[in-house]
C-alpha cells in the first residue's frame, strides 16, 4: 500500500511486515495447480454473482488477471449476461481511472503487465467493486501489490455515495491478521474457491 504519515508513528505498521506477507502469500498462490486456479475462478464467480445488492449495481467494476491472480472474466461474464455493464481499472499518475468496458473489446497493455481500457474512454464511477488483493484477514482487510492504488480508488468512489466492495481471492491468501492502518478501509465482502469468508466485522 502507497506510504501513508501515520507510518511514522511507534503503532503503525511497517512496510516491510506487510512486504513479508505479501512475498509470502503470493508465494503459496504461485504454487498453486493451474487447474486448480481456474476451477477455484469459476467456484468464486458463482458465489459473487448471489451476493446481495451486487445485482443492482448498474456499473461494476472489475479488473483483468495477471501472473497467478484469481480470474475475474467469469463474475464479469456473468455480468454481462444479467444486462449488469462492467468498468475496468486504468493505472493514471493520479490514481485508478475505471473506463467502461464490452465485451470483445481491445484492450491495451499498461504499466505492471495490465491489460486496460483504451484512452479515448471516458471515465465512468462504479458503485460495486471487484477487488484484487495479496492478503486478507478475516476482518476484511486485505494487502495490496504495495502501490495504494484500490485503497486510494475505494475512498474516492466512496466519496461519491455508496460503494460495495468485495474481494476475490483462494483460500492460501488468507493471514492470521492484516497490519492495518486507521486509514484503511476492510472489504464488504471477501470470496474464495472455498465460499463466502465469513467476516469479523468491529
Amino acid at each position: 500500500m502507497a506510504p501513508h504519515p501515520s507510518q511514522t508513528m511507534p503503532d503503525a505498521p511497517s512496510p516491510s511486515e506487510k512486504a513479508r506477507l505479501r512475498a509470502e502469500v503470493l508465494a503459496r498462490r504461485d504454487a498453486l495447480d493451474l487447474d486448480a486456479r481456474k476451477a477455484g475462478s469459476r467456484t468464486v464467480a458463482e458465489t459473487v454473482v448471489s451476493i446481495p445488492g451486487l445485482a443492482e449495481a448498474e456499473l461494476v467494476g472489475g479488473f483483468w488477471p495477471i501472473r497467478s491472480e484469481i480470474d475475474p472474466r467469469p463474475i464479469i461474464e456473468k455480468l454481462f449476461a444479467r444486462g449488469q455493464r462492467v468498468a475496468l481499472p486504468k493505472v493514471t499518475p493520479d490514481g485508478l481511472v475505471f473506463r467502461e468496458w464490452r465485451a470483445g473489446e481491445a484492450l491495451v497493455r499498461g504499466g505492471f503487465g495490465l491489460s486496460e481500457p483504451r484512452d479515448d474512454l471516458p471515465e465512468v464511477f462504479p458503485t460495486a467493486l471487484i477487488v484484487p488483493l495479496a492478503a486478507f484477514d478475516r476482518t476484511g482487510n486485505r494487502i495490496g501489490y504495495g502501490k495504494g492504488y484500490y485503497d486510494r480508488a475505494i475512498e474516492r468512489l466512496s466519496g461519491r455515495g455508496a460503494l460495495l466492495t468485495i474481494g476475490i481471492a483462494y483460500s492460501v491468501q488468507e493471514v492470521a491478521h492484516v497490519p492495518a492502518e486507521a486509514h484503511d478501509r476492510p472489504l464488504d465482502h471477501l470470496v474464495t474457491e472455498i465460499g463466502p469468508v465469513p467476516l469479523i466485522k468491529a
